[in-house]
């Protein structure tokens, strides 16, 4: 007997109710399926980004570290007052002590002869010891150089065993001491890797600890080179290389991607490179954040999971319902489903209709359009929630651009911020033929103020200076701060004449004033104009350093105009 035959053979209410309940599970399946998946595939997206986000935060502060603290060996080493009074002179030991008081990750900062013979150092240690073969050293010699982390050797056993209880791992930053246009010798500082360590700790708070989003850093070969260290072992044992390359997940489309580690789990992996601040600083680091899959995605299967049980014990009051129709169902079926599929087909104003032929079937479609009408509302609340997510995602992007654009203490741009501005004028000024000038402003002797009476007061005093430019250039001009007490502006439509008049009077209010506690200080100014179209924004940034030093060179207190070649 087929089973057509036995379905005949049941009654018009096992039947009806039979029909009627496959109806309502597929009905129920379909909608579950498609409301649950849309769920999952908004908080997977939400899961993905935020991971993204923690990944790039660890990329700035990692690349922003390295290059302040290069930016630190480059000035040191460009301070010829200084090492004129010999390579290891009480001056110079004084000035690596300070430094590595000021950053405590600087483990060791020394000083070698032009043979590498170290003359100076932090705590007198491998003075007297040569260090010619060493990489940093040889690297420094020719120009500003960042070594990749390496495990300590001559300093290991010199130093204090780190607090974490692991061997001293470097970061080497280096650069040539000149003298005269020669070399006489090198500024080398080890940076403790450490550091690395609590930055990337840092940025672990309460909340991504609670998802378990760990931080990792390859190198430019893919292989590890900090992992948290619970997992170290485990991770250098199976040889771990860089699971998600940079450019699978550095994207909006993709933002991380589900890949397998070495431990044999899957993890909701975003990979950004570092992204240098200078040339000498490209490491070639990958950052990594991941998560576990069943904890990055624990919301979105909870999400589907409630919608398939809701749409379960909707199914199971349908199929009782349906269980007490024996008349006249037909037709109230007929509607039913028609109205079915077209909540099924997502037909716009599609809702279950209120059937009242008898008690049973208005009861029953009483049901499924109040069950329709929560997954509907549950879709447009969920919708409602993303939109909110994404709004204060992209407040706080701006809210983080605009940081990163502005300088702290003197609320102008810094150099990144000036660089996009700069390059801006100038491809206006090529467009236009309109004549473009750019003034670099110093303060004179200023690491004298901050020796003599405090950073407090240098800070005050840059302050000061920033208050200046902006009272003597007009509406149209655009201030920068380019790093320690370096200034430019950026004055459109100014020939070399007009800048070099803004410029003077902008010595003349400073050398006027009376700064507190400081007294009267001076600047000096240099003074670089657009030339047609061939120039760059880097090139005019590079005459107007070099304008600015001869001003240095003259004796100070003055402006200089770029030499016309």
């Amino acid at each position: 007997m087929t089973k057509f035959a036995l379905f005949r053979q049941l009654g018009l209410r096992t039947q009806l109710s039979l029909v009627f309940a496959a109806l309502v599970v597929f009905l129920t399946l379909v909608l579950s399926a498609g409301l649950g998946g849309m769920l999952r595939s908004s908080v997977q997206k939400d899961a993905s980004q935020v991971l993204h986000t923690v990944a790039e935060n660890a990329s700035r502060q990692l690349s922003q570290g390295l290059f302040e603290r290069s930016r630190v060996v480059q000035v040191l080493s460009k301070a010829r007052g200084i090492w004129e009074k010999g390579l290891d002179s009480p001056e110079v030991r004084e000035l690596l002590a300070r430094n590595q008081a000021i950053d405590p990750y600087s483990l060791w900062i020394g000083v070698a002869d032009a043979e590498g013979h170290v003359k100076a150092a932090t705590q007198g240690l491998l003075e007297g010891n040569s260090v010619r073969e060493r990489p940093w050293f040889i690297a420094g010699l020719a120009d500003l150089h960042v070594g990749d982390v390496h495990p300590a050797k001559l300093l290991e056993k010199l130093l204090p065993p780190n607090a974490s209880g692991e061997p001293h791992r470097f970061v080497d930053f280096a650069a040539p001491i000149e003298l005269g246009g020669t070399t006489v010798g090198v500024l080398g500082m080890h940076g403790s890797w450490e550091w690395t360590r609590d930055v990337l700790e840092s940025l672990a708070p309460t909340v991504t600890q609670a998802s378990s989003i760990e931080l990792f850093v390859f190198d430019r070969s893919g292989a590890l080179i900090y992992s948290p260290a619970a997992y170290r072992s485990e991770l250098e044992r199976g040889k771990q290389r860089l699971p998600v390359p940079p450019s699978f997940t550095d994207g909006l489309k993709k933002p991380a991607a589900v890949s397998s580690w070495v431990d044999g789990k899957s993890y909701l992996t975003s990979s950004v490179p570092l992204r240098p601040r200078n040339q000498a600083s490209d490491l070639g680091w990958t950052i990594v954040a991941r998560q576990p899959v069943d904890i990055a995605f624990a919301d979105a299967n909870r999400a589907v999971n409630a919608t398939l049980i809701f749409g379960a014990f909707a199914a199971l009051a349908a199929i009782v319902l349906a269980w007490f129709a024996a008349r006249r169902l037909s037709e109230d079926i007929k509607t039913l489903c028609e109205a079915a599929s077209e909540v099924e087909a997502g037909k716009l104003g599609a809702m279950i209709p209120l059937v009242d032929r008898n008690r049973d079937v208005k009861q029953l479609s009483f049901a499924l359009r109040g069950m329709t009408a929560r997954l509907l509302t549950a879709n447009t609340e969920m919708e409602k929630q993303v939109l909110v997510r994404t709004a204060e995602l992209e407040a706080a992007n701006r809210a983080l651009d605009l940081q990163a654009r502005t300088d702290a203490l003197t609320g102008l741009l810094n150099r990144r911020g000036f660089t996009t501005q700069i390059e801006f004028a100038v491809a206006l000024a090529t467009r236009s033929g309109r004549p473009m000038s750019l003034v670099t402003v110093d303060v004179d002797y200023f690491k004298k103020v901050n020796d003599t009476f405090g950073h407090d007061a240098g800070d005050e005093v840059l302050r000061r200076l920033a208050q200046v430019l902006e009272q003597r250039v007009r509406a149209c001009d655009i201030i920068g701060r380019l790093g320690g007490e370096e200034f430019a502006v950026i004055l459109p439509d100014t020939d070399s004449v007009g800048a070099r008049t803004l410029a003077q009077a902008i010595v003349d209010s400073v050398a006027a004033q009376e700064m507190p506690l400081v007294g009267r200080i001076t600047v000096s100014a240099g003074v670089a104009s657009f030339r047609a179209q061939h120039d760059s924004s880097r090139a005019l940034l590079r005459r107007s350093d070099a304008a600015l030093y001869e001003a240095k060179a003259q004796g100070r207190n003055q402006v200089c105009v770029e030499a016309v070649a």
